[in-house]
């Protein structure tokens, strides 16, 4: 499952906020990267709340005093959490919780793996056409849209209203 969060993240993002000054490249790699734990045999931190919470608290300090990389750096914690609600993470008490219930992730799963290949399939076509209404959404069949987008992740405010 990668252009379910790669689609739908920016667009929750974009909807919700409606800020044209959100780095949304940045949203998609934080909705995406808690997939990595697929391959170091997780789940782990980046499935849990504390994980999104502990990526906030690092931006927040890590950038005191410098505003636009702040601004661009708060759409990684902002895609995790984004992740975690569409990957169903919090259905998952001992997982989203942690490490309120305990310290092992042993009898946690990751829930992206948890769904029959038929559920998966359906998640990514509905990315996919996602995906698609975002392109006109946002106009970024724009060239000047488009270049925006690429060199600074953000969106047009005339698309945003």
């Amino acid at each position: 499952m990668l252009i379910w969060f790669v689609a739908l993240a920016p667009i929750l993002v974009a909807e919700v906020f409606r800020s044209p000054m959100i780095d949304y490249r940045m949203v998609m790699l934080g909705a995406v990267l808690p997939l990595i734990e697929i391959f170091i045999g997780g789940p782990y931190v980046l499935h849990t709340l504390v994980g999104a919470v502990a990526a906030l608290v690092i931006v927040m300090v890590a950038t005191q005093g410098k505003r636009l990389r702040r601004r661009q750096l708060l759409g990684i914690p902002i895609g995790l959490f984004v992740h975690l609600i569409l990957d169903g993470a919090w259905t998952q008490t001992e997982l989203f919780w942690w490490p309120a219930f305990g310290l092992d992730f042993a009898n946690s799963s990751i829930p992206e793996l948890d769904r029959p290949l038929p559920v998966v399939l359906v998640l990514e076509a509905v990315g996919a056409v996602a995906g698609v209404w975002a392109w006109r959404r946002y106009g970024l069949g724009d060239p000047e849209n488009r270049d925006r987008f690429r060199s600074s992740g953000q969106l047009d405010r005339k698309v945003l209203t």
